[in-house]
């Protein structure tokens, strides 16, 4: 089990996110994620650096922690035969500390060419048709390709890295996790679903599973919740609207309704160390394997303080009575 770091590039500008990665090597997370948006969710976020040139800056700047996007749709806005060129070169860059995070995309960020938004099933059929494009890519040959949704025409990438890397598909249904079975090295979801898990791994997906866990540390509980309702109130917003909504605008119209009830129940807020806790064994009960944890908000350091002093010492001292209980039980 290991806790990483999410980048969120909707509510930081490009440099911070490098500082932010930074820290968070030196905290002592092993990994983190990067959110790859062409609009944030709502104009209070205020911030989308282009997500590739960021990684450039990270893959500069650290020396250990591994980087995934978090995730990356390479099917409307990007052809995957550009994701697949921009991911070899960021695995060149961070040997063996990167891997490439993909998913269907929100219409939030895939409309802005004024291509049509197309259906759940659709989309789910064009990731796994990527996902061909791009290894057939990453042999390094000259590769034509002819599929329902996308063309190659006499395509090669020659800075490739010196050794492969992983592909994680997210997945909020069935379908989805073994989509990332099939096609996927791995699986990476929002939410401590169980019922994912097992989907995945009867798939025969036998991966790594990656959870995002999201919270807002500040002074008090009550701050926490305030600060999360204004910079992260889409987290309140339940069912398909998170991939439908085409605006900002529209994203903040919805999460109107959006209570400060409903954001604590989605985020992990406060400064007590022990609820943190709580969040990471939710995951670690439904089968994850790896969490990576979103800080709502402009103040990462009291993050990091408090992850570094109590939280992630707290997970390892957890985890590993937690395995040997097992290992007595067995």
């Amino acid at each position: 089990m290991e806790i990483g770091y999410a980048l969120s590039s909707e509510e930081h500008r490009p440099l911070d996110l490098v500082r932010h990665a930074r820290r968070a090597e030196e905290c002592g997370f092993p990994f983190a994620l990067i959110s790859d948006h062409y609009h944030p969710w709502t104009d209070r976020q205020g911030q989308s650096p282009f997500v590739w040139s960021v990684i450039g800056g990270i893959a500069a700047t650290t020396e250990r922690i591994r980087l995934g996007t978090g995730v990356t749709c390479p099917t409307i806005r990007i052809h995957p035969a550009v994701v697949a060129q921009a991911a070899a070169t960021a695995a060149a860059m961070l040997p063996g500390r990167f891997f490439l995070g993909v998913g269907t995309g929100e219409n939030l960020n895939e409309h802005v060419l004024g291509d049509r938004w197309p259906s759940a099933s659709e989309r789910l059929e064009m990731l796994e048709e990527a996902v061909a494009v791009m290894r057939e890519l990453w042999r390094g040959e000259l590769t034509s390709f002819r599929g329902q949704h996308f063309r190659l025409e006499d395509a090669r990438i020659y800075t490739l890295p010196e050794q492969p890397f992983d592909v994680v598909v997210a997945a909020a249904g069935p379908e989805a996790a073994e989509l990332a079975a099939r096609a996927g090295d791995g699986l990476v979801s929002t939410s401590p679903d169980g019922d994912l898990v097992r989907a995945y791994r009867e798939a025969g997906g036998e991966g790594p599973v990656y959870g995002q866990l999201t919270v807002c540390v500040a002074e008090s509980e009550r701050e926490a919740r305030l600060i999360a309702l204004e910079w992260r109130p889409n987290a309140g917003l339940k069912g398909p609207l998170s991939q439908e909504l085409p605006l900002p605008s529209h994203f903040e119209e919805a999460s109107a309704m959006v209570t400060e009830d409903a954001i604590a129940e989605q985020v992990v807020c406060g400064p007590d160390a022990e609820l943190h806790l709580e969040g990471v064994e939710k995951f670690v009960d439904a089968g994850f394997d790896h969490v990576y944890v979103h800080q709502v908000g402009s103040d990462q350091e009291s993050f990091f303080e408090l992850y570094e002093r109590e939280v992630l010492p707290g997970a390892a001292e957890k985890l590993s009575a937690r395995l040997l209980t097992q290992e007595a039980a067995a």
